[in-house]
């Protein structure tokens, strides 16, 4: 009697424990959930925690994700105000932000992304459609994604959810138009390189026409001012000569003697016919010269050809 009692016992404990099982239901903290009753809602829960519900089939639940949802976009192609084509891709970040009218709308996460992409591409051509290529790729960017987002942030309340952010990842050109604008760029810029190594050139032989004529200025400049100080510098010579010999004649006939033999008597191309006892010689044969007080053998050097005459 005592076994039947005590597997009595287990069998009402387990149908407990089946049945607290089954009428118990655990929120996460990233999770909203939507009690239905024979496929009504009857509540929604968004708080986490231990809740109770009837046992299936009276009661099911469905959970929603409370954490931020990536949607990736296909590329798609659309013309510019300045009617250029070009392929935009971009992506989308929202939340379910009302839980109950997200299930009423759109009823799960994948009906959720094809909807909210048709209003991401609708309004990203709307609004792109209205600017030029250059504010999408430069200057004016960010205003347009946050109006995008904007724009779609209005229809997607009708669902229950909330778009955090649009951002467009990629405009460019298609790649035909990509390849055309390529090569347009770079004959462009031969063209400029070109125009500048001619401007360089040109501006090159300029600076060394002038350098060249400013070389030749200074140079033709500093030879006069050479000239006019050998000049002087010959003329001052020649005055203390001048007032050497009147002092010293003796001294001076002799020096004079030694420039004429030092001019005349050279090796190798010396051919002379005088005299032995030619005055020119004077000095070969007398230190005095022949006579006290003579006048200077020569005047200057004297020529290959004959004495210098005294």
């Amino acid at each position: 009697m005592s076994g039947i009692l005590r597997v009595g016992a287990l069998v009402i404990i387990g149908a407990a424990a089946v049945l607290f099982y089954a009428a118990t239901f655990v929120v996460q903290q990233t999770q909203s959930a939507i009690v239905l009753r024979f496929g009504a809602v009857r509540t929604v829960v968004t708080q986490p925690g231990l809740y109770f519900k009837l046992p299936a089939p009276f009661e099911q639940v469905t959970y929603l994700d409370n954490r931020i949802l990536d949607l990736d976009l296909p590329a798609q192609e659309i013309i510019a105000s300045d009617q250029k084509r070009l392929v935009v891709d971009a992506f989308t970040r929202y939340r379910i932000s009302d839980p109950l009218r997200f299930y009423q709308a759109v009823n799960n996460i994948p009906r959720a992304n094809s909807q909210l992409a048709s209003i991401v591409n609708g309004q990203v051509r709307s609004v792109l459609a209205e600017a030029t290529f250059t504010a999408m790729v430069r200057n004016e960017r960010s205003r347009l994604m946050n109006r995008i987002r904007d724009d779609v942030n209005r229809e997607a309340a009708r669902f229950g959810m909330t778009v955090v952010d649009v951002r467009l990842r990629r405009v460019d050109l298609p790649q035909a138009n990509s390849q055309a604008v390529f090569q347009r760029m770079q004959t462009e810029r031969q063209r400029e390189a070109a125009e500048a190594r001619a401007l360089g050139a040109q501006q090159g032989q300029e600076i060394k026409a002038r350098a060249e004529r400013e070389s030749t200025i200074i140079v033709a400049e500093a030879q006069r001012k050479a000239d006019e100080i050998r000049g002087e510098g010959e003329g001052e010579r020649n005055r203390i000569f001048a007032e050497g010999f009147g002092k010293a004649p003796e001294f001076f006939a002799f020096y004079r003697s030694m420039q004429a033999y030092e001019a005349s008597l050279k090796a190798g191309d010396t051919r002379m016919l005088l005299s032995p006892d030619s005055p020119f010689f004077r000095f070969f044969n007398d230190p005095a010269g022949g006579r006290s007080g003579a006048a200077p053998a020569a005047s200057g050097a004297a020529p290959a050809a004959g004495p210098a005459q005294p």
